[in-house]
């Protein structure tokens, strides 16, 4: 038998790492990668040695590289720019997982430090313990190998997941640090990205490093048959800019080729799938398919928010409001009415969710083009206006004076259960959102889809409206991120990490 409060005591880590000061953001970075690296290689050796009967002789910890600057000046900052800057005179500081995965996203990140403040970046060791799970990475099931330390807790040997301290409040504003400490340096802490890492692969089956910088949201398969059916032809003609297709099971199809090297691996599908049409810069797109509701459309968009896509958008169907409407016709959201409640604990219904103008340019230009109507002419085919997203699927059966009397007083246009969830978790983690609807029923009116009429919708819409989500993320990405990123989304005092 172990005397557990004796191996809590006598804690086993690597050798103190030195602070060490950059002004190059490349150098930080590497810095960073040798430092993680290092660390989570002693707490993997320690468990390989312990699981194959070597003696226990402690706690063993490793702790996070952290990134830290200080400066005594407010500085001198270009004032269009939403981010890259820290709004006071202070110490910030943040712990940093995965530095090789967010390699550019951290080079970007502190290089706008650098320059907008005019000081060097401190890399060090945190005082925050790597996880034993997260340091092994994704899809490592470490209770598999438990055998010779099954009769010691687990957590009396190493560090486990911190749910107490792994949350939200950065970036919901309610974080105040110690005093003495650090303010925040970025909307997410290590642990925090490392904990959405592994659920992202889990609900996905895919890889987070497959993620690419704009993503599109479904809530039906038709979406994404038709997104599988245009990747492959992309790749089959040699790719068209795009580097590679992957799907659940990181199957992954290069250009040139029509399936995955070897052919499809069997993979049992998970709750929201994803599929990459990948570029080699990740401005390519992923697609994922959340199913119905409110819940799955806050559960993908917590975790994705953590690799700071620079774009979300919504495609999907929904229920037409208006008699002026037909089947197909489409829905561009300007405003949302949020009677989805899975984040009024996180963002209160009174707090507005903003149109954002290059989202909605773009999404109206690719309906456009793609239609090949202009101007007023387009209104045939689409109408702007409010989408409300209800957590009740069977609303329409609700007695007139409920939902229905709201829905009208709102002026919506269109009604979903995950459209309001994805924009406002958009708004509550600062990434640009946008949804482009397809109308697909009209309840209230009495036009319900049958069988028949159903299989020729999808078959016609679907795919000009999938046509019309790829083109509008093409516009976007052509963008400069700093463009896109808008400072409608950041409030008094803000991160410096975008």
């Amino acid at each position: 038998m172990h005397d557990n409060e004796s191996l809590t005591a006598n804690i086993i880590a690597p050798d103190p790492a030195e602070p060490q000061s950059f002004t190059d953001p490349s150098a930080a970075v590497k810095a960073l990668q040798v430092l993680y690296k290092r660390n989570t290689r002693f707490i993997i050796d320690a468990f390989i040695e312990l699981a194959g009967g070597a003696p226990i002789r402690g706690r063993y910890r490793a702790c996070y590289p952290q990134v830290r600057i200080e400066t005594g000046s407010y500085g001198l900052t270009d004032s269009r720019l939403s981010f890259g800057h820290v709004a006071t005179p202070g110490t910030y500081a943040t712990t940093i997982s995965h530095p090789v995965l967010f390699e550019d996203y951290l080079i970007e990140q502190l290089g706008l430090l650098i320059k907008n403040h005019g000081v060097p970046v401190v890399v060090e060791e945190s005082e925050t313990p790597i996880p034993l799970h997260f340091a092994f990475g994704e899809n490592t099931h470490v209770e598999a190998d438990l055998a010779a330390l099954a009769d010691v807790p687990l957590r009396d040997i190493f560090d486990t997941p911190d749910l107490n301290t792994t949350d939200d409040q950065i970036a919901n504003g309610e974080y105040e640090p110690e005093p003495g400490k650090p303010q925040p340096l970025a909307p997410f802490t290590a642990q925090r990205i490392d904990y959405s890492l592994a659920r992202l692969s889990h609900y996905t089956a895919t890889s987070s490093a497959h993620f690419q910088n704009f993503v599109l949201f479904t809530n039906y398969q038709f979406y994404i048959d038709e997104f599988c059916a245009y990747a492959r032809e992309v790749m089959a003609k040699g790719g068209e800019g795009y580097s590679a297709f992957v799907e659940p099971g990181n199957n992954i199809t290069l250009p040139g080729e029509v399936e995955p090297e070897g052919g499809h691996t069997g993979v049992r599908m998970p709750q929201m799938p994803a599929y990459h049409l990948k570029r080699a810069d990740n401005s390519g797109i992923s697609m994922v398919n959340i199913g119905v509701g409110p819940s799955n459309a806050k559960t993908i968009t917590d975790h994705i928010a953590v690799l700071r896509p620079h774009a979300w958008l919504m495609l999907g169907h929904c229920a037409g409001l208006r008699n002026s409407q037909k089947l197909g016709d489409y829905v561009l959201a300007h405003a949302y009415v949020r009677e989805d409640h899975v984040l009024d604990n996180d963002l209160p219904v009174w707090v507005p969710i903003p149109a954002l103008a290059e989202v909605q340019q773009a999404l109206e230009s690719a309906v456009a083009e793609v239609t090949g109507l202009e101007g007023y002419e387009l209104k045939r085919v689409m109408r702007t206006g409010t989408v409300a997203t209800i957590d009740n699927r069977n609303w329409e059966l609700s007695h007139q004076s409920g939902p229905v009397k709201r829905l009208s007083q709102s002026r919506a246009i269109g009604l979903d259960m995950e459209s309001a969830t994805i924009a406002a978790n958009g708004f509550r983690f600062r990434v640009p959102y946008g949804t482009l609807l397809c109308v697909s029923d009209r309840p209230l009116h009495g036009e319900l889809k049958l069988p028949g009429m159903a299989t020729a919708f999808y078959t016609t819409q679907v795919r000009q409206h999938l046509s019309i989500g790829i083109k509008a993320v093409q516009k976007l990405a052509a963008m400069p991120p700093e463009r896109l990123h808008s400072r409608k989304l950041r409030s008094f005092y803000e991160t410096a990490f975008q």
